[in-house]
Order: structure tokens, then sequence, then C-alpha cells
């Protein structure tokens, strides 16, 4: 009989990538996440013999939670009665990871992960003055890498001093030798999209609109003239960066969304489908 408490794959996938997606919070063990290093999007490892100590966090949070194991077994049902425990409502996903995977639904590999802090949280740091590619990779990152990601904008000249003295990884930065920017025609964005992992369809699109905005090509697709243009308008709004990264979170929210579930539809009323050629 299924639990009350639980959660399908099917339902959780619809929910990812949005601004109001529960904490998922990874208990597999250690020896089965090293024998199968990957993690649902956005999920957050947590020691499931912990919890008491790290459970805290979460109710400051204030969200709802999913937790997750190899199997949707014991480790993710007492974890969960524990949050419940705690105030939180907490679901399990059903069958663990490994339905979820067995459904062909992305994971995000771990290898490719950076190193945390001593909050668990990954650090970035890029060039001040984002515009397009560094306000689209934090989204990403926040939707579906690391909820609690910090980003770091500094003058560019600093960028990678301060990645040195700080722990942080550098991104969207012209040189060779930093990993995640620009290779050959694709931008950052493509690039994340690629080593995590995540090359869905409607992230894939949403990556072709990014590159034409990015890189100056807006015949890729009609849409990234628009987003260069409201990129370009959040950029003067906001003096400060990371009150121009939370507006833009909305923006790029609104942009997925289209690419998932509204490429088809019209503006007319009542809404019918758009043709297609």
């Amino acid at each position: 009989m299924p639990s009350t408490n639980a959660i399908s794959v099917d339902k959780l996938s619809r929910l990812i990538g949005r601004p109001d997606t529960p904490a998922l919070i990874d208990v597999c063990t250690e020896k089965d996440f090293t024998a199968n290093p990957h993690l649902v999007p956005g999920a957050v490892r947590r020691p499931w013999d912990a919890v008491a100590a790290w459970g805290p966090e979460f109710v400051a949070a204030g969200k709802p939670a999913v937790v997750i194991c190899t199997r949707g077994l014991k480790l993710s049902h007492g974890v969960a009665a524990w949050l419940r425990h705690e105030g939180i409502a907490a679901d399990i996903l059903e069958g663990g990871i490994v339905s979820w995977q067995a459904a062909k639904l992305p994971v995000v590999r771990a290898d490719k992960l950076p190193k945390r802090d001593a909050r668990g949280r990954t650090v970035w740091v890029t060039r001040s003055r984002p515009k397009v590619d560094r306000i689209a990779c934090p989204w990403l990152i926040r939707r579906f890498v690391d909820p609690g990601a910090v980003f770091l904008f500094v003058t560019p000249s600093e960028v990678m001093d301060v990645a040195d003295r700080f722990g942080a990884t550098p991104f969207d930065i012209d040189r060779p030798d930093v990993y995640w920017s620009h290779r050959g025609p694709r931008c950052t964005f493509d690039v994340m999209l690629e080593e995590f992992g995540l090359e869905t369809e409607p992230l894939k699109h949403l990556a072709l609109i990014v590159r034409g905005a990015d890189t100056g090509r807006p015949e890729l697709a009609p849409e990234s003239a628009g987003l260069l243009a409201a990129s370009l308008g959040l950029s003067r709004m906001f003096p400060d960066d990371l009150a121009q990264l939370e507006a833009g979170m909305t923006l790029y929210d609104s942009f997925y969304r289209w690419c998932r579930d509204a490429v088809d539809e019209g503006h007319d009323w009542p809404p019918t489908a758009r043709k297609k050629a």
C-alpha cells in the first residue's frame, strides 16, 4: 500500500525547476552514493543519521521537503518522519533515486559539483555587472544544482584572486584555465547543461535562447532579442548585482516555464495552440 507521505516520480519531476520546489534532501548511505554518484536535480546531501543536527536548517527555511534514499525505504521514511516531528511537511520519493533513474529523468553528476563551504553551499564568482550568461547560470544552479549556492560578483581583474582566497569557483570568465566558461560557439549556460547532465528538451530550448542573446546571434531563436532587451533593462534598473540576480530569477523562471509548457500557446482568446509549420 503506498505511503500517505510520499510523492511520485512524475509529480516531483513537474515541481523541479520552479521557485516553489520543495527542499530535496538526499540521504543515501555513503556506500550507495559511491556506487551511484548522482543526485535528483536540486537535491542536497545530508547524513541520515544526523537528522537531529541538520533538521533545524530546513525548519528555518520554511519549505516542505522531499527525502530521497536509494529505493524509498527505511532511511527516507525515518528521516521524513523525524522532519515531520520538527514541524516540516516532509514526504519521501516513491522508489527513491532508483525509480527516478528508471524513468530516465535527469540526474546531476556529483563529480561535477564544486567543493562546498562549511555550510554545505557551493560558492561561485564572476565579473560584476552581469547581463545574460552571468544571470542565466546562477538561475540554473539555484533551480537545478544547489538551491543555496552563493554568487560573488567582483571587479573583473579580481575574479581569479577572489576565487583562490575564498574557495569560490569562477565562471563565465574569458580565460583558457576556467572550466565553466564559453567553449567555441557555446556559452557557459550550454556548458553547464552538458556537464551537469541537465540536457532536457525545455532546458535545451532555453539554452538556445540564451546563446542567441549572449553571443549576438538573435537569429538562433526569435525569443533571444526579447531576452537581451529584458536583461539590459534589468542591468540598468538595478545598480546592485545581487538585487539584479533576484529580479533575473523571475525572468528566467518565466522563460523556462514557457519553454516547458507554453511554446504552442498563442495569444488569442480563448487560447488555442499555435499552428506548426
